[in-house]
Order: C-alpha cells, then sequence, then structure tokens
C-alpha cells in the first residue's frame, strides 16, 4: 500500500507547536480505536493540503520526499510563509505505518505498490483533499489504510476563546450564588 493512515482537516489551533524544552507534536487517535493511546504524526511523510477556514483548499505539498523536512516541521513552516494568514485547518495522508507501540515504522526508500493501488490511493487522496460535489462514493484507500481524528492535548494547549468565557462565565454564577 502507498498511504498507511491519514488525517482529514485537523485544526491549526490544536496543534501543540512547542515551546522551550518541548518540541511539539501531531498527534492523532485512531477511528474506532477506544483505548490506543493517541499517535505521533510529526515525522510523517508524505503529503498534505491546507484549508482557509472556509474549507477551501489553499496550498498543497509534500514531507520528507527529497529533504529532511517531515510533516510536523513543514507545516510549522507554513505558519511563517507566504501562506501563514491563509490557512486554518489541514488534511495528510502518510506513507509510514503505525507500529504496535505507537511509533511510525521506518523510512521507506523505495516502495512499489500495485499500479491500481497507487491509482485508487491518488484518487481517494484527490477526493479526500478537494471535496468534489460529483464524487458521491468517495475515495478507495482500502481497509488497511486507518484515518486518524487529531487529539486536543489539554496540556499543552492554550486555551481557546470560548472556552476561557464559559469558565468564566461559570465562575460569576458559582460566586453569585455564594453571595
Amino acid at each position: 500500500m502507498l498511504i498507511q493512515n491519514y488525517g482529514l482537516f485537523w485544526r491549526r489551533p490544536l496543534v501543540h507547536w512547542g515551546r522551550q524544552g518541548n518540541p511539539g507534536h501531531l498527534k492523532g487517535v485512531r477511528i474506532g480505536a477506544k483505548k490506543e493511546k493517541p499517535v505521533n504524526f510529526r515525522d510523517q511523510q508524505g503529503v498534505y493540503c491546507l484549508y482557509d477556514e472556509n474549507f477551501n483548499l489553499v496550498y498543497v505539498g509534500q514531507a520528507g520526499g527529497k529533504n529532511d523536512q517531515r510533516l510536523f516541521q513543514r507545516l510549522k513552516q507554513h505558519r511563517e510563509d507566504a501562506v501563514s494568514d491563509r490557512w486554518s485547518r489541514f488534511s495528510w495522508f502518510g506513507i509510514r505505518r503505525v507500529l504496535k507501540g505507537g511509533n511510525l515504522s521506518a523510512e521507506i526508500s523505495a516502495a512499489h505498490p500495485p499500479i491500481a493501488d497507487v491509482l485508487n490511493h491518488i484518487e481517494a487522496i484527490l477526493i479526500a483533499a478537494a471535496e468534489p460535489v460529483r464524487n458521491r462514493q468517495g475515495g478507495k484507500f482500502g481497509e488497511s489504510v486507518k484515518q486518524y481524528l487529531q487529539y486536543r492535548d489539554e496540556k499543552n494547549l492554550i486555551p481557546d476563546a470560548e472556552r476561557m468565557l464559559r469558565d468564566i462565565w461559570e465562575k460569576q454564577k458559582r460566586d453569585t450564588k455564594k453571595k
């Protein structure tokens, strides 16, 4: 198989970009996996798409092909380049498998999947990334390819404005009841 796993429309603000002494991560949990630990896709290789707040595709790129820049590094670069203000979500399609322990497999130097699988994967990537209205059946990744949902790391994320306002509101209501 060409594509091993993917994530669709992950939110930029939910990425832990790192800080002093903490390199950050791109964690996701497999759909349907109730007890698995989140997997860090930081070093994933593959292709990715950037979207604006209306889910319009604004950029397509690759990670880990000809250089050492893996998925996390490429996304981090886009926070400071020409598209920095244009994207709020991203999708990714990775070629490295997730091993039983939750780590990514070693890099693959050459893979030669059957041409039918390659074509199905390319079609599936394009359908998932662009969401064309006439493609009702969806792409054909195959059953071995796993989709991951973005993991919200509460310990490392700054709360969003809505959450902060809700917390302030709840505290205000509690304080009012005490009086």
